[in-house]
């Protein structure tokens, strides 16, 4: 539900309070440096915004296979990967034990933690369908691989995943019924089955309220207003009233059943998301930010 987009907008926040970020996307495909009028990343960093006061956000992606050949490449097989990458045998390694391409990919992150040099790491995980399992896979593996570099691998993973000072995971949603019955559902997968801390939720596309949609429409339509026309805005405005009494009834029923702090990001209206619009999402973020107490 605009995983990517608050992502982007996470990235663009902390950079312009003087951050620097690394922003990393594991699901295959390069969402986000598009969002701030960049070329998509490979495995290899790219910035894609430099701030004023110091902040930057540098983006990259990770695939279970780049990842396989980075971490063969250290220890030992540098020679040889690129053979066994072309004879299929990388393929066989990554699949042989379940979990094992979600492990490297957690791993890599794990790397990046360790080389310090960034701030903040932001990773746009996958989906919920997907997230549960990427997340599980160092449990999977652990308790798979007894002993060896794949055990020590998988520990040292989830020593990372469950330190709150070193992880949180923020989970992104829309205003209504399903989606939200999702995140709940998800948001307590995550804390009570695999152990991660949760940082506050997002919920995205808000639509604000307007002035005066309550107020009647006259008896007759305007000087250059038709009747026809009349009869849509009357039908927007009530629409407009509609979907802002039900995303309402919809975040009180999350705070209700879900206890974790708000950011609220507004619909953005077009069919793209760019520089100005990002840029827009972060003004409301760090507003948002502002008004949230101090994390637990």
């Amino acid at each position: 539900m605009g995983k990517s987009a608050t992502a982007a907008t996470l990235a663009l926040a902390a950079a312009r309070t003087g951050r620097s970020v690394l922003l990393v996307e594991v699901a295959g495909r390069s969402a986000t440096a598009p969002m701030f009028g960049a070329e998509p990343p490979g495995y290899e960093e790219r910035e894609v915004y430099d701030d004023a006061d110091g902040g930057s956000v540098r983006c990259r992606s990770i695939t279970p296979d780049d990842a396989l050949v980075e971490w063969l490449s250290t220890h030992g097989f540098r020679r040889i990967v690129r053979r066994m990458a072309r004879s299929g045998l990388l393929e066989v390694i990554a699949t042989a034990t379940p979990g094992v391409k979600d492990l490297l990919v957690l791993g890599r992150i794990k790397a990046l933690e360790a080389d310090d040099d960034a701030d903040l790491i932001i990773v746009d995980a996958p989906a919920a369908g997907h997230a549960l399992g990427f997340l599980r896979a160092p449990v999977g593996v652990r308790d798979t691989a007894r002993t060896g570099v794949l055990n020590r691998q998988a520990r040292e993973v989830l020593e990372m995943l469950g330190d709150p000072g070193r992880c949180r995971v923020m989970l992104v949603s829309i205003p209504e019924e399903t989606p939200v019955n999702e995140l709940v559902e998800t948001s307590f997968a995550v804390e009570d089955e695999i152990g991660l801390a949760l940082g506050p939720v997002v919920i995205n596309g808000i639509v604000p309220p307007l002035e005066g949609l309550d107020e009647p429409l006259p008896s007759g339509p305007p000087p250059g207003v038709s009747d026809v026309e009349l009869t849509e805005m009357g039908a927007a405005a009530r629409l407009r009233r509609e979907r802002v009494a039900l995303q309402g009834e919809q975040l009180d029923r999350l705070a209700e059943r879900l206890p974790l702090q708000q950011l609220r990001l507004p619909q953005v209206f077009g069919t793209t998301l760019g520089p100005d619009e990002l840029r827009t999402l972060s003004d409301a973020l760090l507003e948002g930010v502002g008004s949230l107490e101090a994390w637990a």
